[in-house]
């Protein structure tokens, strides 16, 4: 039994690979190395004073000892540092169009980190639940990446539900330098009246990375239909109840709930200057990616 479980996630994460590499390859390496330049210009040489240098580059050890002027001269910092940080929650197993948020958040990170490969970065993961369930420290590597892939695949949590001030903070006190990280969750993580509990800790992390948010649902969370008396349960609480989907009234409040959870976020997205695509379930993927990508 453990050979065949072992043979059938080889070939998830295969069958993963192949499709995400071409993916990375043909359509977001462009896009990717476009939107992520690198974190900012770092010292290549120093050479000779040309007319029209600017004059704050002056080397004036180099030109004191010469006794001629000589100027630094700086690059881009191409390499980055990529965090991909993989909410695992028990919500993540929902999924009524064909595929779970599992399914769809193992391939978009795969995608994002096969583009981070092209362009030489180091990626690390972070899996989160209401806590930091484990750390996966950047490397370089096709070896590494698929490692992170095999994780999100197979990755059982300890707790239920969904913490992101927790992978925020996490990410801030772990990694030093800048990076840009990329949140993968359904962001259901609110208070009563719908606000994101998450704000003090984007608000910190943000000054300290580049943050990218990745928000996956499932179009049936946010709507109702109407069929009847229903009990529902929720998968991270293990809270249950009866709804009655036929009445207008129920369904409306309950879509209600959810625009106001919605753009509650996209106000705090906006607030802090952070990017933001939502993705839903049994749609394409590539255009919301993309769209991520050009909008930075």
């Amino acid at each position: 039994m453990e050979t065949k479980s072992a043979n059938d996630l080889l070939k998830k994460v295969r069958k993963i690979e192949i499709k995400t590499r071409t993916l990375s390859h043909q359509i977001f390496a462009g896009e990717y190395h476009s939107a992520f330049k690198g974190r900012g210009m770092v010292f290549s040489e120093v050479r000779e004073y040309q007319y029209g240098d600017d004059v704050r580059n002056m080397d004036w050890n180099v030109t004191a000892r010469l006794r001629s002027p000589y100027v630094k001269v700086f690059e881009e910092e191409r390499e980055l540092t990529v965090v991909l940080l993989v909410d695992v929650s028990r919500s993540r197993l929902f999924g009524t169009t064909g595929a779970s948020r599992k399914d769809v958040l193992a391939e978009i990170a795969a995608v994002l980190s096969f583009s981070a490969l092209i362009n030489n970065d180091k990626v690390g993961a972070l899996f989160f639940s209401e806590k930091v369930e484990k750390f996966i420290p950047p490397k370089k590597g096709r070896s590494h990446l698929l490692h992170i892939i095999r994780e999100i695949i197979e990755f059982e949590p300890s707790a239920d539900g969904t913490d992101i001030s927790e992978a925020l903070r996490y990410l801030t006190n772990a990694i030093k330098k800048r990076c840009t990280a990329f949140l993968l969750s359904d962001m259901l993580d609110v208070d009563a009246e719908g606000n994101p509990k998450y704000e003090e800790a984007l608000k910190v992390a943000v000054n300290r990375h580049e943050l990218a948010v990745i928000e996956v649902y499932d179009p049936r969370e946010r709507s109702l239909p109407s069929v009847g008396l229903i009990h529902i349960k929720d998968s991270e609480t293990g809270d249950t109840g009866w709804v009655n989907t036929s009445s207008r009234k129920v369904r409306a409040a309950y879509e209600e709930w959810f625009r106001n959870v919605e753009s509650s976020a996209d106000r705090l997205f906006m607030k802090y200057n952070v990017d933001k695509v939502s993705i839903a379930l049994g749609e394409d993927y590539v255009k919301g990616l993309i769209t991520l990508f050009k909008n930075r």
